[in-house]
């Protein structure tokens, strides 16, 4: 695959850019920084000089040209570098370091915080709909997901199928994450039934056989790897009884897909329905962290059953967003909008579907999916994309 531009811009000053594997921060740093000196602790021979002697960095940079990038790869690997890096910054050198990672559990372990106010921090998201232009299909969004190391391969399928054991070995397992990687394949296998769903740990537990404390330790370590999120219920002036239950999505619908078992006794819609709204999600999120709003997204869900998929907070103003898996608009779809316009009246209302029109019906303005895809772009407000 050709290169594509992504929306991510390179900030002034230093910054720390997080990101799941694969999604493309190196080659994002070495499209936008190819001067840089870079060191890649992916690398077997580079992790092996650094952990050894963390401060061979200080040599490095001490002999690189004066207001140069400096990118540590990886950084996770030997968090030991931060404290090399820390010291460089307070002793005036005049560099911009940019210090990746796809798991910030070491790092928070490592002392992070040592660089706070001194490096920003930056997310790497999978492709967005608009970075991949003509590209984009719905259909095989839904079926591979985005991710760019997935799409770019010769075999996504096969890519995408080994996406998830990528992670437990070069993350779980060569790390020392947990002790029981069999038990925490399991779980990813489980948890996938919750994707896009309200989760309750205490029936994955069961499913996967063990105590409902592991799960909670498991479900960390996803978030630490950046593999999954949580969606906490939006609560601001509630006046109905909501959940209290977040929603839970993995990073990327084709990985979700990857490790969705699957059996003769399910139906399709149990797989795409959620799949879409996982599409969507990741889509939401990455347009947040790329527009550099302070909106965040939530879900809303009331204690009588009352829905809405996905809320959009933030000074420019209240989205309520809903997803629905089908071509056809019936008034019971629009029930959990509705109830959430009425609590409040201020919010713009959204349901996407799988048609080709634009319709309002009672308040709400109905869109196509993949003309919303389309057309988020973090530069625009999504006032001025819906119209």
């Amino acid at each position: 695959m050709t290169t594509l531009p992504r929306f991510l811009t390179v900030p002034q000053g230093s910054f720390f850019l997080f990101g799941p594997r694969g999604t493309g921060k190196t080659t994002w740093l070495l499209q936008e920084l190819p001067d840089a000196l870079v060191v890649n602790l992916l690398r077997a021979e580079e992790f092996r000089r650094f952990a050894a002697r963390p401060e061979r960095l200080r040599e490095l940079v001490r002999a690189a040209r004066p207001g140069g990038d400096v990118v540590v790869d990886e950084i996770q690997r030997v968090p030991e570098l931060l404290n090399v890096v820390h010291e460089l910054m307070e002793s005036g050198v005049r560099c911009r370091f940019v210090l990746t990672g796809s798991s910030a559990r070491k790092l928070r372990r490592g002392g992070a915080n040592l660089l706070a106010g001194r490096a920003i921090l930056r997310t790497m998201h999978p492709f967005m709909a608009r970075e991949l232009g003509s590209g984009f299909d719905l259909s095989s969004a839904l079926a591979l997901g985005t991710v760019p190391t997935v799409l770019s391969s010769d075999d996504p399928p096969s890519a995408l199928a080994a996406y998830a054991s990528l992670y437990v070995e070069q993350e779980v397992r060569s790390e020392g994450l947990t002790r029981d990687v069999g038990s925490f394949s399991r779980f990813l296998e489980a948890a996938a039934f919750s994707h896009a769903a309200t989760l309750n740990i205490s029936e994955v537990a069961r499913e996967c056989e063990t105590s409902r404390s592991t799960v909670s330790g498991y479900l960390e370590l996803l978030e630490d790897l950046l593999l999954a999120f949580r969606l906490p219920v939006f609560t601001r002036r509630a006046k109905r009884r909501l959940i209290a239950h977040p929603r839970f999505f993995y990073f990327d619908c084709g990985v979700f897909r990857s490790l969705r078992p699957r059996g003769p006794l399910d139906r399709p819609d149990e797989i795409s329905g959620p799949a879409l709204e996982g599409l969507i999600a990741q889509h939401l999120r990455a347009w947040l962290a790329y527009s550099g709003t302070d909106g965040k997204l939530y879900y809303w869900r009331t204690r009588a059953g009352a829905e809405v998929d996905f809320v959009v907070y933030g000074a420019s103003g209240i989205w309520g967003i809903d997803v629905m898996n089908a071509d056809r608009i019936r008034p019971a779809d629009l029930r959990g909008l509705r109830a959430f316009g009425d609590e409040y009246p201020e919010a713009r209302l959204i349901l996407l579907h799988r048609g080709e029109q634009r319709l309002k019906r009672k308040g709400v303005l109905c869109l196509p999916v993949d003309g919303f895809l389309a057309s988020l772009d973090p530069a625009r407000g999504l006032e001025d994309m819906v119209g």
